[in-house]
């Protein structure tokens, strides 16, 4: 590998803009070529973020050979596909959440990883917030004392959309709960662990797309409230309940840089400032893999992406949410 890492960005839409403006933050990193299905797109985006490269279609960028790693930003519905052409070529991947949209899919695509020896992680990036890692730090210290509630919501006003579009589209993976609603379901998860028994209830809209899912988490001696709507926007704060008192993680607290601790009466205010728009932490833990010649991180690991998944799976069982193009 160069001393930089090369990196190709798959799929150009918004988040991939994000991911190329943290990328450049990143001393260690080189955008070498960006692929689209339109040469056009893909090269306003090369000029845009100075890539070196610009192809019009995929697998040009699979079989890159200057190309050390592949960000896959697409639509839920192609990570399956793109991540497994480019783990099949031999390519690092580190693919947007959910890696799948369901738990066969990614079972699928980490044996292929693992058959292949390549590394493969989900771009999970509040896992790697410093904020939250403060916080996981502080909770398994005792700080919060047994941890008893988590309550976390995810909402926005998106019934406007087009809906042939990414978010309330079916065929997309459209509705709450893959696009945002993965967040509350992580953050429970990232401090509780799997839970014991999964309720949960959504809407739809006249579409038959899901657009509002209540979950509850419950646990031995725990639950956890889970929220995720496009009906409405909401404050967007996040809070976990202990035996010595509670925390706020401040809004927007997915990709939050305050935390406030409430505990015998006295509140704590932290401040843990993040790099860029947030993307830094979770490039850099790719970076540090493949230094390592680690083929998954030790902090958000292949078995954690199946827990998450398979959450997720379960939440659309109990809630009625079908996708159309799964049997």
């Amino acid at each position: 590998m160069a001393l930089k890492t090369q990196w190709g960005i798959l799929g150009l839409g918004k988040i991939a803009h994000k991911f190329a403006h943290d990328l450049a933050l990143v001393p260690s990193a080189q955008l070498t070529a960006v692929a689209s299905s339109s040469k056009e797109r893909a090269m306003s985006f090369a000029e845009k973020h100075q890539a070196l490269k610009a192809y019009g279609e995929y697998t040009a960028l699979y079989n890159d050979e200057s190309v050390d790693v592949i960000y896959i930003a697409g639509v839920h519905t192609d990570h399956y596909a793109h991540s497994c052409a480019a783990l099949a070529a031999g390519k690092a991947v580190f693919c947007e959440k959910p890696l799948g949209i369901n738990a066969r899919e990614v079972k699928e695509m980490i044996a292929l990883a693992q058959g292949n020896n390549v590394f493969f992680m989900e771009a999970l990036w509040s896992r790697f917030n410093p904020a939250l890692r403060a916080l996981k730090k502080g909770i398994d210290s005792g700080r919060l004392g047994d941890l008893r509630h988590i309550q976390a919501s995810f909402s926005m006003d998106r019934l406007n959309d087009d809906p042939a579009g990414r978010l309330l589209n079916t065929k997309l993976g459209g509705g709450s709960l893959l696009d945002i609603g993965i967040y509350p379901i992580f953050l429970a998860y990232f401090f509780l662990g799997m839970p014991e028994e999964i309720i949960a209830k959504a809407h739809f809209n006249t579409q038959g797309t899901e657009i509002q899912t209540s979950i509850i988490f419950h646990y031995h001696q725990a639950q956890a409230q889970l929220y995720s709507s496009l009906t409405h926007p909401i404050k967007m704060d996040a809070k976990l309940f202990g035996s010595k008192g509670e925390v706020t993680i401040h809004p927007t607290w997915h990709e939050t840089e305050k935390l406030t601790w409430l505990l015998s009466g006295a509140e704590t205010e932290e401040t843990h400032p993040k790099a860029g728009l947030g993307y830094v932490h979770e490039i850099e833990e790719v970076h540090f893999c493949l230094m390592e010649n680690q083929k998954e991180s030790s902090l958000w690991s292949h078995t954690d992406s199946l827990n998450l998944i398979s959450l997720l799976d379960t939440v659309r069982e109990k809630a009625g949410i079908r996708f159309p193009q799964e049997p």
